[in-house]
């Protein structure tokens, strides 16, 4: 193929492209309108994250309503976030919970966090939503450090390069049943690049491969297009960690075994 006609291929890819993502875009419309009816919290809180300043980076409305009905159908009491931002899918995230619910998340940048609070006290969940201020994987720490419950829903949508991290950390956080979610794991499809040197996609990587090698955990991963363009997430579902169930199953037997030869023992010769 000559230099011409690959210029015309590549030409040929980029409208397909742009053709594709405004059918995404009018896809996402055309759902929200359906299923995400307008919502003045949550537009005041988009407006507010876009008057500071903050990336616009939020989760989209479909994604937000996917992350609610979720942890309602988990009947999630605990939920935890790592990567606040402006306070839009903690907003979803809590409308989930009961009165006693409880959700803790995590941001860095302090401009962020104040505008979180905000949306949150806003929205009238400042009595179920803590903004903690400070390095998500410190913050983590302390949580597990002081001995803090174990979530039922965490989502991770924070620096790629520190998904790994959080996903250990959440670990200390979990019990058999949480589920794990993880944003922007698809990075526009790149994230099948071995050799990519872009940062995020070499930090998806890694979490993902260090994803697969827990044995605790059942995963997967969903790729979403749409406003957000081409991306996705990762699902977890903690279960029993297998070297915690033999040593529970060889407690088991043991005392079992134990108990039969004391009841033998006491049988008459």
């Amino acid at each position: 193929m000559g230099t011409r006609d690959t210029l015309t291929k590549k030409f040929h890819e980029v409208v397909r492209d742009l053709r594709a993502r405004d059918q995404w875009r009018a896809a996402d419309s055309y759902f929200e309108d359906l299923f995400v009816s307008g919502d003045p919290v949550l537009a005041a809180a988009l407006a507010a994250s876009d008057a500071a300043g903050l990336p616009t980076v939020s989760v989209s409305p479909s994604q937000g309503k996917l992350l609610n009905l979720l942890a309602v159908g988990l009947r999630a009491r605990r939920i935890l976030e790592i990567g606040t931002l402006g306070g839009y899918s903690a907003i979803w995230l809590a409308r989930a919970l009961p009165e006693d619910g409880r959700l803790i998340t995590l941001e860095v940048d302090p401009r962020a966090a104040d505008v979180a609070r905000a949306n949150l006290a806003a929205a009238g969940l400042a009595a179920v939503a803590e903004v903690r201020l400070g390095s998500a994987a410190d913050t983590l720490q302390q949580l597990a450090g002081a001995g803090e419950q174990p979530f039922d829903l965490i989502f991770i949508d924070a620096d790629k390069t520190g998904y790994r991290d959080y996903l250990d950390g959440s670990l200390r956080l979990s019990r058999p049943g949480t589920m794990i979610i993880a944003d922007n794991v698809v990075q526009g499809g790149y994230v099948a690049e071995a050799g990519s040197k872009d940062p995020d996609v070499r930090g998806v990587r890694e979490y993902l491969e260090h994803l697969a090698r827990q044995k605790q955990l059942d995963s997967t991963v969903i790729q979403t297009v749409g406003g957000k363009h081409h991306d996705g997430f990762s699902v977890s579902i903690v279960g029993a960690d297998p070297a915690t169930e033999r040593a529970h199953a060889n407690q088991v037997n043991s005392a079992s075994g134990k108990d039969t030869q004391e009841s033998a023992s006491r049988l008459p010769a």
